[in-house]
């Protein structure tokens, strides 16, 4: 049952199937797709140099290959005719993926890191800086934090169903 939206609702009393996070774990949410995301993102575009980058066995780099095509996240495109061979490239919706793989990254440099620190930085190439990216507000420009936010029921909630 849809229903209109109100700003202040409690999006407690929202059905939590109808969750853009769960959504997007049905596509992303899976360690070796996150890995091919990650080699994506660092310019890997072919089945063999995937499988080398991540060590996935064939069948199951085929599989997350295959649903992140499904999804819209990877495009396959044919590079050479004979015999065919196809790379895999970012499609639009899969660039926009960018800030949660360097979010999961910084967490991981942040409480996963051995002692010498991260394994990669990142050099933005507009000033040549190493940065940590930061989420921020549109609005006003200060850092986001978890506890700095509210979270309300969307448009898009849907009221949970009493028996």
């Amino acid at each position: 049952m849809q229903l209109t939206y109100t700003v202040g609702m409690d999006w407690r009393d929202y059905d939590k199937d109808n969750c853009s996070v769960g959504r997007t774990l049905e596509v992303i949410g899976e360690r070796w797709t996150l890995l091919v995301l990650r080699e994506a993102f660092l310019g890997v575009r072919r089945f063999g140099e995937f499988q080398r980058h991540t060590g996935a066995a064939k069948n199951i780099l085929s599989d997350r290959l295959q649903t992140l095509v499904a999804g819209g996240v990877l495009e396959r495109r044919l590079y050479e005719e004979r015999p065919p061979r196809y790379e895999y490239r970012l499609t639009e919706k899969g660039l926009d993926l960018y800030p949660v793989l360097v979010s999961l990254m910084q967490w991981g440099d942040k409480y996963e890191s051995d002692a010498s620190g991260p394994p990669v930085l990142m050099r933005h190439k507009g000033c040549n800086e190493i940065v940590a990216p930061q989420l921020t507000c549109p609005g006003c420009g200060e850092t986001i934090r978890a506890r700095d936010m509210v979270a309300l029921a969307g448009p898009g909630a849907v009221l949970k169903q009493t028996a």
